[in-house]
């Protein structure tokens, strides 16, 4: 596909008709399965990115402010260790945080180019227009693509490359898909290039549920407003009351669940897949898992998918670690 330029920046778009697996998709695949289930990325329609957004503001969710006071305390120091002249982030969405390590990487003399890559062309427009403005000179290519399935149509390398993945959004994949996305990963790093991998940490299973049991139960209205998100694009029917938010730490995984679990017998009706799925009194409907990590998991994950842990970085209170990684 022939690029879109506007002035330093080069977008290339690949997602085609029907390219991307939709919302009609993985209901139908995971409202008929056993143990009923949703990916989190159906989350976030406005109104849930606006609840997010709230989450990250609350004193029991500890992993936001956490991750950008590590990434604020080490970035001149990453830069230093990984000479990064670029910066391909996945999943770019505002770019916050992103915005700290390019601060260094322009501090360093080094930043040239930037590469957004996010599923929405508007967010890839956004963000790469708002850092051409920013940081004088520097090159946007930007990628609209779903970053599981698109690593591939990365540009070659500038020179060194660091690809931060942040946010404990690799905790999200199940421990197969994860290893497999890491090495997906290490395949587009290139000579020299690094990954900053950010991840939750093992802790007090008390902590870590705190932060998704929230005592202003913002979290609740964002774990149920995936089935506002089902009603109104697909024509479902959940009767949204008849539903409560659950979140536990699971000891024997090491991870969180979120699932919503039916209150009372209900029967619901999809109707843009004209499917009809039945709930029984305190059925669930799996709808995220957050993995945490010990550091001896973050190495083997790492070296299973072909990289080497440089430099674990961490907070005072170890809550929350970002990983420095290169190719073994």
């Amino acid at each position: 596909m022939e690029p879109i330029l506007e002035g330093a920046v080069e977008v290339h778009s690949y997602l085609g008709p029907g390219d991307e697996r939709t919302l009609a998709d993985d209901v139908l695949d995971g409202l008929t399965r056993p143990l009923k289930e949703l990916p989190p990325k159906h989350f976030y329609d406005a109104r849930g990115s606006t609840l997010f957004d709230a989450i990250c503001e609350l004193p029991e969710y500890y992993q936001t402010r956490t991750e950008r006071l590590i990434l604020e305390t080490h970035a001149d120091d990453i830069v230093a260790r990984t000479g990064a002249v670029e910066l391909v982030e996945l999943g770019s969405g505002s770019a916050t945080k992103t915005r700290v390590l390019l601060d260094a990487m322009a501090a360093a003399g080094t930043l040239r180019r930037y590469v957004p890559v996010d599923v929405s062309a508007t967010t890839v427009h956004a963000v790469a227009e708002l850092f051409c403005d920013e940081y004088p000179g520097l090159s946007v290519h930007g990628v609209v693509g779903d970053f599981e399935r698109h690593l591939s149509h990365l540009p070659p390398p500038a020179g060194p490359r660091l690809v931060p993945f942040l946010g404990g959004t690799i905790g999200n994949f199940p421990p197969g898909s994860r290893r497999r996305f890491l090495r997906g990963l290490g395949k587009v790093l290139g000579p020299g290039g690094h990954l900053l991998l950010g991840t939750d940490l093992v802790k007090d299973p008390r902590v870590i549920e705190a932060a998704y049991n929230d005592s202003a139960g913002i979290t609740a209205q964002f774990n149920l407003n995936v089935l506002h998100v089902l009603n109104r694009e697909l024509g479902a029917d959940f009767d949204i009351d008849a539903f409560e938010h659950v979140a536990f730490f699971d000891r024997q995984r090491e991870w969180i669940e979120m699932r919503l679990r039916a209150t009372e017998p209900q029967q619901v009706h999809v109707e843009k897949l004209d499917l009809d799925v039945e709930f029984f009194a305190r059925e669930e409907l799996r709808t995220e898992i957050s993995a945490k990590f010990t550091p001896d998991c973050l190495r083997a994950d790492l070296a299973a998918a072909g990289l080497e842990l440089v430099e674990l970085y961490t907070d005072p209170d170890e809550l929350f670690a970002v990983s420095l990684a290169r190719c073994a």
